[in-house]
C-alpha cells in the first residue's frame, strides 16, 4: 500500500472562460494570469482552480485571474488544447491532478504531461461516497452485500475512468470478491453532472471530492457512507473504509503545471506567485472549508513526484484490475 504521501494517500464557480479581477490589486505589476481547467464547471479541479485564483490575487499574486474550462478523457483533452495553445506562454497555468495520471495511463492520449512544465502540488482531497436520502442502503456495507449478491444492480457514477472514485469502487469490489471487470461504473465529467446522476436516481451511490458532494449532504439530498481518508474528515461523521474492515485509502491531490517551453526564470516567477498565494488567509481558510489537506511541493522535487505517481498508479490500477 502507498503511503499518504503518494497517490493512495465553495467559491461559487464562474461563468465559462469567466475572470476574476483583482479590486485593490488591479494595478499590481505581477500582471494577470490564465487558468485552463481540463474539466466542466463545478468538480473538483474546477473549484480548486477558481479558489486558489481568488488567492492569487488576494495575495497580490496576480492582477487577475482568468478561467477557460475544456473537459474530457480526464484532462486528456484539456492538456492537449494546453500544450497547443500555450506554448512558451508565461501566464498561462494548467490545473492537473491524480485524476489525470489515471487518464494518461488508461487512455494513453497523443499528448503528454512533459511536454508541459512543472510547478507545485497544492493540496490533497479524499474521497466520500454517498446515495440519494430515498435510497433503500442505509450504509456501505449493506451496499457492498446487493454488490455480492448482484453486481450489475449497483451503478456507480463519479469521475473519468481510472479516477480516484474509480479506482477505490474497483478496490472495495475485489475485497468483497467481486471481479472489478464486473462494475457498472458510469464516467461523468464533471461533479455537476455525477451530483444531477444520483438525485435522479441514475446511479445507485456516487463518490467524488468532499467538497463536491457538501452541499447536497448538508441540505440532507444525500446520505454519506464512507470516506477514502486515513481517518474521519473534521465536520464529517462518517466511517472510513479501514474502520469498515475494507484495505482502502486513497487521496486525490491536485496541482498546477506551467506552458511547455517557458524560461527557467519565468517557471521561477510562477512558482514564487503560487507559494505566495498559498500562505494567504484567503487560500488558508478554503483548505478548511472544503476539507483539503495542504501538499504544498514545488519545481523539480513535484516534477519527481509526478514521475513516482505515474509508476505507483499503474501498480494500483493493476491491483484493481482496471488495467
Amino acid at each position: 500500500m502507498m503511503r499518504r504521501s503518494h497517490f493512495i494517500r465553495s467559491l461559487p464557480g464562474l461563468a465559462l472562460g469567466g475572470s476574476m479581477g483583482g479590486g485593490a490589486h488591479a494595478a499590481s505589476p505581477a500582471g494577470s494570469l490564465r487558468i485552463l481547467v481540463p474539466a466542466n464547471p463545478g468538480g473538483g479541479w474546477d473549484t480548486t482552480a477558481r479558489a486558489f485564483g481568488r488567492a492569487l490575487v488576494d495575495s497580490g499574486a496576480a492582477s487577475a485571474v482568468q478561467f477557460d474550462n475544456k473537459g474530457g478523457a480526464a484532462g486528456a483533452i484539456g492538456l492537449a488544447q494546453f500544450i497547443h495553445t500555450r506554448q512558451a506562454d508565461p501566464r498561462a497555468l494548467l490545473m492537473m491532478g491524480s485524476v489525470m495520471l489515471g487518464g494518461i495511463i488508461t487512455t494513453q492520449p497523443p499528448v503528454s504531461l512533459s511536454q508541459a512544465t512543472p510547478l507545485a502540488r497544492l493540496a490533497t482531497e479524499f474521497n466520500v461516497f454517498v446515495l440519494p436520502a430515498n435510497s433503500p442502503f442505509k450504509s456501505m456495507t449493506e451496499l457492498l452485500a446487493q454488490l455480492q449478491k448482484d453486481p450489475a444492480s449497483v451503478k456507480w457514477g463519479g469521475g473519468s475512468r481510472g479516477s480516484t472514485e474509480h479506482i477505490a469502487a474497483a478496490l472495495l469490489a475485489r475485497a468483497v470478491g467481486v471481479d472489478p471487470n464486473r462494475l457498472q461504473f458510469l464516467p461523468f465529467r464533471g461533479g455537476g453532472e455525477a451530483t444531477a446522476a444520483l438525485l435522479g436516481g441514475n446511479v445507485t451511490v456516487g463518490g467524488s471530492g468532499y467538497s463536491e458532494f457538501a452541499e447536497s449532504i448538508q441540505n440532507g439530498r444525500m446520505r454519506a457512507i464512507a470516506v477514502t481518508a486515513p481517518q474521519r474528515l473534521p465536520g464529517l461523521d462518517v466511517p472510513t473504509l479501514k474502520e469498515l474492515g475494507l484495505p482502502v485509502e486513497l487521496g486525490n491531490w491536485r496541482g498546477l503545471y506551467g506552458a511547455p517551453g517557458i524560461t527557467p526564470a519565468q517557471r521561477q516567477d510562477l512558482i514564487e506567485r503560487i507559494v505566495a498565494a498559498t500562505r494567504h488567509r484567503s487560500w488558508q481558510d478554503l483548505l478548511d472549508k472544503h476539507g483539503w489537506t495542504p501538499a504544498l511541493l514545488t519545481g523539480d522535487a513535484f516534477g519527481q513526484f509526478v514521475d513516482e505517481e505515474f509508476s505507483s498508479l499503474r501498480l494500483t490500477l493493476i491491483k484493481a484490475g482496471l488495467l
